[in-house]
């Protein structure tokens, strides 16, 4: 978040001696953005001051602070016109300051909350624009690992940017600290992040699909209110049904598969939002929801203009995450079971209902039995003829010995 109304407080500081700060323009679990002038070359710019105010231990800090000034200093490489630059990584104070273009917008999470949820086709142009960005970003290597409203910057005409790379790229890594503990927003975080798994490009398709069903849909696809439900919604769960979606609905739903194997990927992606940003269904081969997870809870009423939950950034802890991922594995084991007992289910009606299947029988289920049933009969019928041949023969000569006996031959 960089442009927004600002806030009342003031400070008169010059960071590095060389930005003057002015306003607040945002906060959040991992800092504060000021609107400041750099003095040098007399422009404004947004400085984001890492404050860290979630829990951390020290030794967490040290870490944030050290990846916060080398993996800011790679987002600066990001040249594109839906990414806001980095200019510029400082540190004052023992505090990395991130130096990032000041763009005339304000973030997606300011927009649902002031006017309510988005139509299909303003959410389509939002996610053509923020899909862009991460192409550009996945192409230098960098995975952003917060895509949430809160970090997607909506202009006057619809277009969107995507911000806050520096800080990202640090604070969404799984192995961010030395304990294993888990920092982002779990409703927009990918279930893969939440079971440990090394973020790659799919967390970010994942985390856009939450991001825009927030905005078509007016809440979060998972948030239960709590870190730990929420995240062990993410994996376990399908999303709340979508009232507002229409033909965003299929695009969503291969965003939010679970399997990143099997997760749509941008390039998938970027044809369906077209399609609807035109005013045309998306493809109808888009994945449906998968039997990989339990119905969702009923949804709430949708969102009117108000807060928009589940933007808050989080710390979990190692031993929440080794509940998480033993429950997870014990749920999702039962899901496999009952999806495996319904497709079998579902094979043997296809089987059934198979018109050829009940005319014609493969010869293969029926010729080895065949020929096991004339092997017995050979069996039985030569023994028993020759029986009869034998016993014909023994009377034949003891009729013949009577007759001689008795003079009649």
């Amino acid at each position: 978040m960089q442009v927004m109304s600002a806030d009342t407080g003031r400070d008169d500081r010059v960071v590095a001696g060389r930005y003057a700060l002015s306003d607040v323009l945002g906060r959040g679990g991992m800092g504060t953005v000021w609107l400041a002038t750099d003095q040098v070359l007399e422009r404004k710019v947004a400085l984001k001051e890492v404050t860290f105010s979630i829990d951390l231990t020290e030794e967490e800090r040290t870490i944030l602070r050290e990846r916060t000034m080398r993996e800011a200093r790679a987002a600066a490489r990001l040249d594109h016109p839906h990414v806001t630059t980095v200019y510029d990584v400082v540190e004052e104070a023992g505090k990395p300051w991130l130096v990032m273009e000041h763009v005339a917008a304000h973030s997606l999470q300011e927009v649902l909350e002031e006017h309510g949820p988005l139509p299909p086709a303003a959410v389509a142009r939002i996610g053509l624009d923020v899909l862009d960005a991460l192409d550009a970003a996945h192409e230098a290597g960098i995975v952003h690992r917060d895509v949430k409203p809160g970090n997607v910057l909506v202009a006057a005409d619809g277009h969107a940017c995507l911000t806050d790379f520096g800080i990202a790229t640090t604070t969404g890594d799984s192995s961010l600290t030395t304990q294993g503990a888990l920092i982002g927003s779990p409703s927009y975080m990918a279930p893969e992040r939440a079971n440990g798994e090394e973020p790659r490009p799919p967390v970010d398709i994942w985390s856009l699909g939450a991001t825009l069903y927030a905005a078509v849909e007016g809440r979060p696809p998972f948030n239960r209110g709590e870190a730990m439900a929420t995240l062990m919604a993410v994996v376990s769960e399908h999303p709340a049904p979508m009232l507002r979606a229409g033909p965003l609905e299929p695009v969503l739903h291969g965003m939010l598969t679970k399997d990143p194997a099997r997760r749509s990927t941008a390039r998938s992606v970027r044809p369906q939002l077209e399609a609807v940003l035109a005013g045309r269904a998306a493809d109808p081969a888009a994945p449906s929801p998968p039997a990989e997870a339990p119905p969702a809870e009923a949804p709430p009423p949708l969102s009117a203009p108000g807060r928009l939950p589940g933007d808050s950034v989080e710390r979990i802890d190692s031993d929440d995450l080794r509940k998480l991922a033993s429950a997870s594995r014990a749920l999702l084991g039962s899901v496999a079971r009952d999806a495996r007992e319904v497709l079998a289910e579902r094979r043997r009606d296809r089987k059934a209902q198979d018109p050829r299947r009940r005319t014609a029988p493969p010869a293969r289920t029926v010729a080895p039995p065949a020929r096991r049933r004339r092997f017995k009969r050979r069996w039985v019928v030569i023994p028993v003829l020759t029986t009869v041949m034998v016993i014909a023969v023994l009377l034949a000569g003891a009729a013949l010995a009577l007759a001689a006996v008795f003079g009649l031959l």
